[in-house]
């Protein structure tokens, strides 16, 4: 008998140990972004330590959750991705960051920034599709050293790294500037006016992101 299992002919307590250990669907939502190096992983997750983070990725491993693939030359780095076992908890992962939306802290103060994956997924959970339709654009987020590409096409949202082939908008900002922004802690013109933010296109199109993509208020 497994010491770390609830041991129940339940399927929530059976994904629980599989999933339910400490930062282990944390590295989920990181690889939910694409393929990682194990330097990525470290950099997306602040504070967990190197051994740790080994022995969860060696554990998903043995579940079937996630496998390592070596990138053909010029790269030739180890990286980390999911198989569709693991890609199968997308959906649980956007609704569980939905509901947890209500307990966020008031600010980013003393509280480490999203990375780029847990970025993109906050933007495909908040998104808003009822205040998208009629809506074709293409953004191109520089998030700091960062690049995400978001298109919306009417009522859909799509969302990959890197930058866009083609963008009608360009915003560039930094991660807590950015956050600030979904979480309405700054307002759109205000973050411009200060020189927060730089936009390359339509000057109302960082207002209608944020519209689109704003999170919650917290309870």
């Amino acid at each position: 008998m497994n010491n770390r299992s609830y041991n129940q002919f339940c399927a929530l307590a059976s994904a629980l140990d599989v999933v339910g250990d400490r930062w282990t669907m944390l590295i989920i939502r990181e690889l939910l972004a694409g393929p990682r190096r194990f330097k990525d992983l470290l950099e997306g997750l602040p504070d967990i330590s190197t051994n740790l983070l080994a022995e969860r990725l060696k554990s998903l491993e043995r579940q079937g959750i996630l496998c390592r693939r070596l990138l053909p030359p010029p790269a030739g780095s180890t990286v980390y991705e999911l198989l569709p076992v693991g890609w199968a908890l997308k959906e649980a992962v956007l609704e569980l960051g939905k509901w947890g939306s209500q307990f966020l802290p008031p600010s980013c103060e003393g509280v480490a920034l999203p990375s780029i994956g847990a970025m993109a997924l906050a933007i495909q959970a908040f998104f808003h599709p009822e205040q998208a339709e009629g809506v074709e654009e293409t953004y191109e987020l520089h998030l700091g050293k960062e690049i995400l590409q978001v298109q919306v096409h009417d009522t859909e949202l799509s969302i990959h790294p890197g930058a866009a082939r083609q963008a009608e908008v360009v915003i560039h900002t930094e991660m807590a500037c950015f956050v600030a922004l979904l979480a309405g802690q700054i307002q759109p013109d205000e973050a411009v006016a200060r020189g927060l933010v730089r936009v390359e296109g339509d000057p109302e199109s960082l207002r209608r992101f944020v519209t689109l993509c704003r999170v919650p208020t917290p309870r």
